[in-house]
């Protein structure tokens, strides 16, 4: 399994509105490294959801349920969307400034190309961001 990190202002589009819709296909991605990253994602991967501008704190994690096909939104074959449905919301939501302060995130994503909206995250730091989060 791989992770990844999602982001999205909560006013636009925000976890509690995931969790009511059941699943969401994540469209509107025009950033090619981003774009690659939902292109690698596989069904059953978990993605932490982030909200940005507001918040700025990973506050869920979703789970891929269909991988990369044509964005419906645009004509352009090169762009491309996944469907991601609600897994848990992070009890003890983990802020950009908490992750900032802590060497071992240095290299990571959200912290390292703060742009980005799709991002990989390795297999220690999700599990770090699950004990700092209270994730059971």
């Amino acid at each position: 399994m791989n992770y990844w990190l999602v982001k999205s202002e909560p006013f636009k589009y925000s976890w509690d509105q995931l969790v009511e819709d059941g699943k969401t296909m994540w469209d509107g991605v025009r950033n090619y490294a981003a774009r690659n990253n939902l292109r690698a994602m596989k069904k059953g991967d978990e993605v932490l959801f982030y909200h940005s501008n507001e918040g700025l704190a990973i506050v869920g994690i979703a789970e891929v349920v269909k991988e990369a096909y044509q964005d419906p939104t645009t004509d352009d074959a090169n762009w491309v969307v996944v469907d991601l449905k609600p897994k848990k919301a992070i009890p003890n939501p983990v802020t950009l400034e908490q992750l900032k302060a802590d060497p071992s995130f240095a290299d990571m994503d959200l912290v390292r190309l703060g742009r980005l909206s799709v991002g990989t995250v390795k297999s220690a730091e999700y599990k770090k961001i699950m004990k700092m989060g209270g994730v059971k």
